[in-house]
């Protein structure tokens, strides 16, 4: 691998960066690191055919660099990488998981081979096997000048999000949208629309994002998945998601159309992490 290629260090989960003089941050080069201490070195292509390398490297030997790196998670990690960047980054964190965890053949317990940057095979069987993509929906759910935000056990900071889930097998991603509002709302709702989607490498999952107005029921949260929720207004809203998720692109997207009544101009809510 030469120097221009695209090194993505990763150690004790955290995303390793160079930080420069002026305060930001910088990718680091491959040949710079110690090789004894790389625990796995991974090849892949983006999709704009750009080479680059995912690095696992031993969290003993970070101690010893001299230059000053910052290991950072990835999802702060978002304000110190360009996007393009970012997505790749997220895209080796997924291979370096993807990789320790898919060690042995599920069919007959060979350790598996590296084939491709994305495939494993099994030199007994000779079955391959692939990196996982888990699916996952999300919607945001308007209610005449009203938007339905609800705030999921899994939140680690007190911000709200929109109804999102996994989708179950036989389902198709309209149906996972129609059972999980259902499941965790107790609501109906209509004229459902694609939005957009996103990865989200948290790890390995894909979002599908879609948009759909209130039909019918009373708001019951479902309190195995959401700790709150409720009804809100553009000009009462509580802290939402960062920028990084296609949650704040779809609260921001409704943030953005006019108000059926109300036309003045709005402040942006606090963001959560």
């Amino acid at each position: 691998m030469s120097d221009s290629q695209l090194c993505f260090v990763y150690s004790g989960g955290r995303l390793l960066l160079l930080q420069t003089g002026d305060g930001g941050c910088h990718l680091p080069l491959l040949s710079a690191l110690p090789e004894e201490g790389i625990q796995r070195k991974l090849p892949f292509t983006w999709i704009d055919g750009r080479e680059a390398v995912a690095v696992e490297l031993s969290e003993k030997v970070l101690s010893a660099l001299s230059a000053p790196y910052i290991l950072y998670g990835l999802r702060e990690a978002y304000d110190k990488l360009s996007l393009g960047d970012y997505r790749m980054a997220g895209k080796a964190e997924e291979l370096l998981d993807w990789d320790a965890r898919t060690r042995f053949c599920g069919h007959c317990g060979t350790p598996l081979q590296l084939k491709s940057p994305i495939s494993k095979y099994c030199p007994h069987c000779q079955r391959e096997s692939w990196p996982k993509l888990s699916p996952a929906i999300i919607v945001r759910i308007t209610r005449g000048d009203e938007i339905l935000l609800v705030q999921s056990l899994s939140f680690k900071h007190d911000y709200y999000g929109l109804v999102a889930g996994f989708v179950e097998l036989g389902e198709t991603l309209e149906e996972c949208v129609r059972r999980e509002v259902m499941e965790e709302t107790s609501l109906h709702i209509r004229n459902l629309r694609y939005f957009a989607s996103q990865a989200w490498p948290y790890p390995r999952n894909l979002m599908a994002g879609f948009t759909a107005e209130y039909e019918s029921g009373e708001l019951h949260l479902q309190h195995e998945e959401l700790r709150k929720g409720g009804w809100f207004t553009r000009n009462h809203m509580p802290a939402i998601p960062a920028k990084l998720s296609i949650a704040r692109m779809l609260i921001d997207d409704w943030l953005s159309l006019p108000s059926r009544h109300d036309t003045r101009s709005l402040s942006l809510p606090q963001t959560g992490q």
